[in-house]
């Protein structure tokens, strides 16, 4: 782990980001004695330190939350504002006044990412360089952009201080997937492809695009979740054992599971847009861009040859969910089977949203004088059985990248293959398929699994 920061400069922290989440980020670390140092921000707007002062006391206490005033009054005391052009090289000037002789600082850079470039060159004329720097997802629009961007950060900061921050690998239950697989033995003899038929990955929402339209179309569901959540979540399922806990180990494993997932072929992926969408502020009338998005990854490996991941996300879908399924293969003969029952094959759950499950189900004896099977679930409620919750994602992360902790963060050559997986669908994008809100997503995405198949989301909500 590298040394401590000794400045954070926040970047747009007049932003929805900075209200919605670093605000309340940075409360919980000044709470934990994790802030010893200047935190200042930096946007266009000209406010001065008193009004950035109030705008964070505001934000916290939109929460909720009953906030300490002794904590709170120490948070805002280190709290400055720098206001400026991004392109005037006095704005960082100023930046370097207001960080007091630091010598590690962070820049948070929650600001577009057509502005990094600029932000970065800025930080580096000034000589403020010297630290780290945290980028916000999306790395890129395709490949090409993505090699581009990571060229521009390599220019000024060494890969090993650029910090890709997706919040999505903060959060308890994902980290808790990770120490699953590679905690337990009882897995690792079955966690390939001699006993493992095939895998199912849901990111859905019961809720649309929420006034985010025009933000939106710029993106779609194959940019926003597929290209770095669902690959994320394969990846840890996929991922062989790393050979320590350091940041590049764990990199090295992502991207060898990477590297062995074929591109995407147009053809084989279903895209899809809810009825409406088109009237949503900000949307064209004659919008293509997908808020469902289904498709098949085959991992070219020794462990996984065979086994496809099926993965899908969409927007106003039937209910919110974020689930992973292994489903085992099948007994090689139905024994003590129901002739109007055909038993379900061995499934594992990690369901991360709306609760954090793990769950297992079984074949058990069904009471009575027959000699027959039926399901059995085997749960594991992580909340109630472990009794704590972690940090909020944003507060995680953030307080590992002050620390120099980089192992939630990704790297280079593996934001680019993710990029190289979907890239074929981004740049020629298929047909688009309307469907209802409030249903499935389009018809067709069942096909994906197979002749009969279902998505076990949707099963499980009794479609």
């Amino acid at each position: 782990m590298s040394a401590s920061a000794d400045a954070l400069f926040l970047f747009g922290i007049t932003g929805d980001l900075a209200r919605r989440k670093l605000f309340p980020a940075l409360y919980e670390l000044e709470m934990k004695g994790r802030l010893d140092f200047p935190v200042v921000g930096v946007a266009s707007s000209q406010l001065s330190d008193d009004d950035i002062r109030e705008r964070a006391r505001t934000a916290l206490e939109a929460t909720g939350r009953l906030l300490d005033p002794e904590v709170l009054n120490r948070l805002l005391a280190r709290l400055t504002y720098c206001p400026g052009n991004y392109r005037d090289p006095a704005t960082f000037e100023h930046l370097v006044r207001l960080g007091m002789g630091c010598r590690l600082p962070v820049a948070y850079l929650a600001i577009p990412p057509g502005l990094f470039a600029t932000v970065v060159e800025g930080l580096a004329s000034a000589g403020l360089n010297g630290g780290r720097v945290v980028v916000e997802k999306p790395f890129g629009r395709d490949l090409e952009s993505a090699r581009d961007l990571n060229r521009i950060l390599r220019e000024h900061y060494r890969e090993e201080s650029i910090y890709r921050i997706d919040h999505f690998l903060g959060k308890e239950p994902v980290l808790n997937l990770l120490v699953f697989r590679f905690a337990n033995t009882l897995l690792e003899p079955v966690w390939n492809r001699h006993y493992i038929d095939n895998v199912q990955v849901s990111i859905a929402e019961s809720l649309g695009v929420e006034g985010r339209g025009s933000f939106y179309e710029g993106v779609g569901a194959l940019r926003d979740v597929v290209q770095n959540h669902l690959l994320q979540i394969v990846s840890l399922l996929a991922m062989e054992p790393p050979i320590s806990e350091d940041a590049d180990a764990l990199s090295d494993e992502t991207v060898k599971v990477l590297k062995a997932v074929r591109s995407l072929d147009p053809a084989a992926v279903v895209r899809g847009q809810y009825e409406g969408y088109t009237a949503e502020p900000g949307v064209a009338p004659d919008s293509t861009t997908e808020t469902f998005a289904a498709a098949t990854f085959e991992i070219d490996s020794w462990r996984w040859a065979g086994v496809p991941f099926h993965v899908r996300t969409g927007k106003q879908l039937e209910r919110t969910v974020t689930e992973a399924v292994v489903e085992f293969k099948a007994p090689p003969r139905l024994l003590f089977a129901d002739s109007d029952v055909v038993p379900h094959a061995n499934t594992l759950h990690f369901r991360i949203k709306p609760d954090y499950l793990i769950g297992l189900s079984m074949q058990a004896k069904l009471p009575g004088e027959r000699l027959v099977s039926r399901e059995v679930d085997l749960e594991v409620m992580t909340e109630r059985e472990l009794g704590v919750e972690g940090p909020e994602a944003y507060e995680r992360l953030l307080g590992d990248a002050l620390e120099g902790d980089r192992r939630l963060f990704a790297r280079q050559d593996a934001v680019e293959e993710a990029w190289r997986i979907i890239d074929p669908v981004v740049t020629q994008p298929g047909p688009i398929h309307l469907y209802k809100p409030g249903s499935e997503g389009p018809v067709n995405a069942r096909d994906l699994v197979g002749s009969g198949g279902h998505w076990h989301a949707d099963e499980e909500a009794g479609s």
